[in-house]
């Protein structure tokens, strides 16, 4: 079998990253929830027949990084798939994220022959659980967060299996939003496979596997060479969750040549509530870092990760054990591993590290019962000033890569109003290019309901960069309708009657360079 040349290497990399952004596409046209279809919370990604990935879309890097880990449970519980087998699976001990992200991994055959896997992960805006959207603050065990589901076959070469779709719906709130956005995830996966096969009918299916081997290999020479530019040595670096008293995350950061460890070794204990983050979370914030400071138009695959080795103790906030609750592990504690290792890495090319982005996904939940909704939205905020540019404002950053919900579509599906949503003036970190501005997100309750919000960066601020101003903390208030105000914390589960405004403000981006010095 020949090389691939360097012109047919392109084009096949393109190739094959079209069929993830054409299953992107296809989940949220067919999605019924708001969540997935209007914020693009989801993410798609195509594994050759050994269960290594091979492409990506562009989607949430939170997903994608731990997507493999569910990719590698599927085929330790199942061995390899047959296709048009569809295998459902959320629990975050297996790979997952948190209980609302569900994955669907789907066998891709041609002739007789096993071409890959293609793969999604949707979050699902209810799941059961204490309160409505799967993510309550006063979770203690992860049975409180929602139903969690090993590896399960969910579809066939027959088509859908009712009753586990009747039965994974029955645990939701809001089971037919659940059972619509299921099927959209069948309905992406089925467009990767016809995809899938369209490229072994023009290429064959032998010279398919030596294309998607081949990408991988290329990753990883472009990143190796770009480690070769860190400076060798060892890099540290703390910061802690805003959790009582703080939950510290440390790392050590080791460059050596064109390899890179990452120890977590020192971060606190695991605690009883659900800011744990997974293995697989910990690893993706890692391959997250990683990428962006090395080569980051490399083509994202399983090669762009083997120069990366990453450990972190058992039993500690960055590799819970069972049965410790998970929720905001995903969403926040992600984010600030992501801040621990850019600050290590900033010790060692400081003029090629941003600035701290908000360092939080401002996770607003509002759901009840009467009628049955769950509304499930994270919020942007201000992304830190970067060496050649200020930062972005309002936008989200770090392990997150969704849309906002539009203010019509939020009126529309849910008993809520928006009374105001704009950019929070003022926020952003000075320096000489400066932090982007936060949001402010105000949204009154039509109905009697619960709220519960998992934020981070209330207490302290984004830093700055090279002499640059930190960015503002965040703000939680709840709006009584008499007008008066009330602070909540970062973190909690409260009732929210009906008039009754919930207002998040969230954090600036940290500015980058010293005002003064110009440039």
């Amino acid at each position: 079998m020949s090389e691939l040349s360097a012109v047919e290497l392109e084009v096949f990399r393109h190739a094959l990253a079209g069929v993830a952004d054409e299953m992107g596409v296809a989940l949220r046209r067919a999605a019924y929830s708001p969540n997935i279809k209007e914020r693009a919370d989801c993410s798609a990604a195509v594994f050759d027949a050994d269960g290594e990935m091979v492409a990506q879309a562009e989607h949430i890097p939170v997903h994608l990084g731990a997507m493999p880990a569910s990719v590698r449970a599927v085929l330790d519980t199942f061995g390899e798939l047959r296709p048009g087998d569809q295998v459902c699976v959320n629990d975050p001990y297996l790979g997952g994220t948190h209980l609302p992200d569900l994955t669907i991994v789907a066998a891709v055959g041609y002739g007789d022959r096993l071409l890959g896997y293609v793969a999604n992960r949707a979050h699902h805006a209810d799941v059961a659980g204490a309160a409505p959207g799967s993510m309550p603050a006063t979770a203690t065990e992860i049975a409180m967060e929602g139903v969690r589901i090993p590896p399960v076959l969910v579809a066939d070469a027959d088509g859908e299996r009712v009753d586990v779709v009747r039965l994974i719906a029955a645990n939701s709130r809001t089971p037919g939003e659940r059972r619509g956005d299921l099927r959209a995830q069948f309905a992406a996966n089925h467009v990767g496979s016809v995809r899938l096969r369209e490229l072994a009918r023009r290429m064959g299916s032998q010279r398919l596997r030596t294309a998607m081997a081949a990408v991988c290999d290329y990753s990883d020479r472009r990143v190796r060479a770009a480690i070769r530019d860190i400076p060798d040595g060892c890099y540290r670096c703390e910061d802690s969750l805003e959790i009582g008293d703080g939950v510290p995350i440390r790392a050590a950061v080791t460059v050596t040549g064109d390899e890179v460890s990452v120890d977590f070794d020192g971060t606190a204990a695991q605690v009883p509530v659900n800011c744990n983050a997974v293995f697989a979370v910990t690893l993706s914030a890692s391959m997250f870092v990683f990428r962006v400071l090395t080569d980051p138009d490399a083509p994202p695959n399983a090669g762009c990760y083997r120069a990366l080795h990453v450990t972190a103790p058992e039993g500690t906030v960055v590799n819970p054990v069972f049965p410790a609750p998970t929720a905001a592990g995903n969403v926040e504690t992600s984010q600030r591993i992501v801040d621990v290792l850019l600050g290590a890495f900033a010790q060692a090319i400081p003029d090629r590290v941003p600035a701290g982005s908000q360092g939080t996904m401002n996770n607003l939940l509002i759901g009840g019962s009467e009628p049955a909704f769950s509304y499930y939205e994270t919020l942007g905020g201000g992304e830190g000033g970067t060496p050649a540019r200020p930062g972005m404002s309002g936008v989200h950053t770090g392990m997150t890569n969704t849309q906002n919900t539009p203010a019509e579509a939020v009126e529309l599906d849910y008993p809520l109003r928006v009374w105001r949503y704009e950019l929070r003036s003022g926020s952003g970190g000075a320096g000489r290019h400066p932090g982007g501005e936060g949001l402010v997100r105000e949204i009154e309750a039509l109905t009697d309901c619960t709220l519960t919000i998992q934020s981070e960066r209330r207490t302290h601020a984004p830093r700055g960069a090279r002499g640059g101003g930190p960015g503002a903390t965040g703000r939680n208030v709840l709006v009584h309708p008499d007008g008066s105000e009330q602070t909540l914390a970062a973190k909690g589960t409260w009732p929210l009657r009906r008039c009754t405004r919930v207002r998040i403000e969230t954090p600036g981006g940290g500015g980058w360079g010293d005002a003064d010095q110009g440039g």
